[in-house]
């Protein structure tokens, strides 16, 4: 018998609009059928030792193959069977081969497989929240605070994860990047008090704050320039003011900071952060959405060194004049 995929997953996290195709089921869970196959397996003992003889034509997959076992003596058992009975082990959950797995091949005697046979299953991955921090309302759309909400915005659609639900204070959207069951998260409580849904959020999940990825603005970078960092305080942005405020002090949480460059001339920041990005500034913040997206993928399925690695050394983006 094959071992289905774990569901646990996906009714944690179910489709939060299923009349939209969002990516939320588990991947590897529709399988296609398999071809056509015959294998023959041919039991012989000689010297209290198995040896296992296979011969398969056409076959999608692998036979099962022994290695020679101490076992009873016993006469020649020949055995066939159809690739259904075949444990090819799926994607996201191996099969674990017992002594059961081969109870039909002898009514005497109990073979094990070897350990190389039989993998341990693979953990399942921890949730992530991915927050965007912007100000809600079409008024701020396209504006340099809320960069924020457009990188996730563009994770979401790379994944196919639908944002519509409204929970917290905040548009959810809940699904998987690879096999990593990740919320994304836009507080809609205004730029300055998005901690009150953030923690909320983390706190409702029982989300560990080395799990939850704030994405927000950044004057102090140059244009279109992203920076990772595990941890660190606020740098003067409100937003990350009010969300340590509400991890109760906390700063240990990954951040990932995208340059908007500093106000021209004496143009005070409050009113540029507010300014929407000209076409020119639009074409060459598309190229660091990309890099963004894949950045995060890095962060969830690789670890936050190589996410590091791969945004801080990328080279920065020429700064308009």
């Amino acid at each position: 018998k094959i071992t289905p995929p774990p569901t646990h997953l996906a009714q944690q996290y179910p489709n939060p609009n299923p009349n939209k195709t969002c990516k939320t089921e588990l991947p590897g869970t529709r399988r296609r059928p398999p071809r056509l196959a015959h294998c023959s397996v041919q039991f012989s003992f000689d010297n209290f030792k198995l040896k296992v003889k296979s011969n398969m034509r056409v076959v999608v997959g692998s036979c099962i193959s022994l290695s020679p076992i101490a076992a009873l003596r016993k006469p020649a058992y020949r055995h066939s069977f159809r690739p259904s009975e075949i444990l090819v082990p799926s994607p996201l959950s191996t099969a674990t081969l017992t002594r059961s797995t081969f109870s039909r091949f002898s009514t005497t005697a109990s073979i094990s497989a070897p350990e190389s046979m039989s993998p341990e299953p693979k953990q399942p991955r921890k949730p992530w929240l991915i927050v965007g921090l912007g100000n809600p309302g079409k008024k701020y759309n396209g504006t340099r605070h809320n960069v924020g909400f457009e990188l996730v915005d563009a994770v979401a659609e790379a994944e196919g994860i639908c944002v519509t639900s409204v929970s917290f204070k905040a548009l959810l959207g809940k699904g998987y990047i690879e096999d990593v069951p990740v919320m994304i998260a836009k507080p809609q409580t205004f730029m300055n008090a998005s901690g009150e849904s953030v923690g909320a959020i983390a706190s409702y999940y029982k989300i560990p704050l080395k799990q939850v990825l704030v994405i927000y603005d950044d004057l102090d970078l140059p244009f279109a320039k992203m920076k990772l960092l595990p941890k660190g305080g606020h740098g003067g942005h409100n937003g990350m003011r009010s969300i340590i405020d509400h991890f109760q002090g906390s700063r240990d949480f990954p951040r990932l900071r995208i340059g908007i460059g500093r106000p021209p001339g004496k143009m005070d920041a409050v009113n540029f952060v507010l300014r929407p990005f000209n076409k020119q500034e639009r074409e060459e913040l598309n190229f660091t959405f990309q890099d963004g997206i894949e950045a995060i993928r890095i962060l969830l399925l690789q670890g936050f060194n190589k996410s590091a690695t791969f945004v801080n050394s990328a080279k920065p983006l020429k700064q308009l004049g």
